[in-house]
């Protein structure tokens, strides 16, 4: 299949079941939100070593936000309800907290499951926090020294689809990159997704395993074009300089099907000699993203 003079493989990105919630932080003014989302989602690209994935989602308007004032959706996913709560806990106390006027709301109120978050932190309060409910919600009201934080008592938490992917191969490193960034940029438009790596794009994908004992991932030699030629497996066409991969996660299959198709299509509008996707012939999640079927409509 092309897409004007880009070639897409008949191939399909393996993904696999996580677990996420959605966080919203405000604050007094967007910057201070922004600060707050950029702490709590730094260094959480790959729950390999991060333990999560996270990232901003989109920012809010203060007309949709709990506390009518400017806000940040952040999206954190990791591997286990039970991960949920201790990671929740962490990044908000120590990222989101810790921002001068912030405060910090549950963004998946229907979730069936819930995670406590604020009823742990409420420690902090050294005995001096007070429990509040307002609008149905409930809330814990903890002094500290600018004034008071208010984190809402548990977060919701659901089931959620992580590890879409697309990989950009390019003649070039610069035709490659583009490409891919301009696949984030289209991804990033789409409700209930959040693309964990630096702006998206990853340069160093991996594969799972290793020839090093204790190593759970390493590189995907088969992407390697230094290693053309070198070993048996390479997937790289002639022609092909660089490869980078966008990795996107998502609340439901729906969003991520979505958000990958737009990738593709932005993609190709790039000019990039090809575009592909990483698998593992199905072990790895029970995921599978055919490029085929979604550019058909599947």
């Amino acid at each position: 299949m092309r897409l004007g003079r880009t070639e897409v493989v008949d191939t399909f990105a393996e993904a696999f079941g996580m677990w996420g919630a959605r966080v919203i932080i405000t604050a007094d003014t967007k910057s201070w939100a922004r600060a707050a989302a950029q702490s709590m989602t730094g260094f959480a690209t790959s729950v390999i070593r991060c333990k999560c994935e996270a990232a901003v989602e989109c920012e809010l308007p203060d007309t949709d936000t709990p506390d009518r004032r400017p806000g940040v959706s952040v999206l954190l996913f990791a591997m286990s309800e039970k991960d949920m709560s201790a990671r929740l806990v962490e990044r908000v106390g120590q990222s989101v907290m810790t921002c001068p006027t912030t405060a910090c709301y549950d963004g998946l109120e229907g979730a069936a499951q819930r995670v406590p978050v604020g009823q742990r932190l409420r420690f902090f309060g050294d005995g001096h926090q007070i429990a509040k409910a307002v609008g149905g919600r409930r809330l814990w009201r903890i002094p500290v020294m600018e004034g008071e934080f208010v984190v809402d008592d548990a977060f919701g938490v659901q089931p959620t689809v992580g590890g879409g992917n697309l990989l950009m191969l390019g003649g070039t490193q610069r035709t490659a990159l583009r490409a891919a960034v301009a696949a984030a940029e289209a991804m990033r438009e789409v409700a209930g997704v959040f693309l964990p790596f630096p702006q998206g794009v990853v340069g160093s994908g991996s594969k799972v395993g290793s020839r090093y004992k204790g190593l759970i991932a390493s590189t995907n030699e088969a992407y390697c074009p230094t290693l053309r030629g070198r070993v048996e497996n390479s997937q790289l066409p002639e022609g092909i300089a660089s490869v980078y991969e966008v990795v996107v996660n998502g609340l439901d299959e729906a969003a991520l099907a979505d958000a990958m198709r737009r990738g593709i299509r932005a993609a190709a509008e790039r000019g990039v000699e090809q575009i592909s996707a990483g698998n593992y012939g199905g072990t790895l999640g029970q995921y599978k993203f055919g490029l085929h079927d979604l550019l058909n409509g599947g």
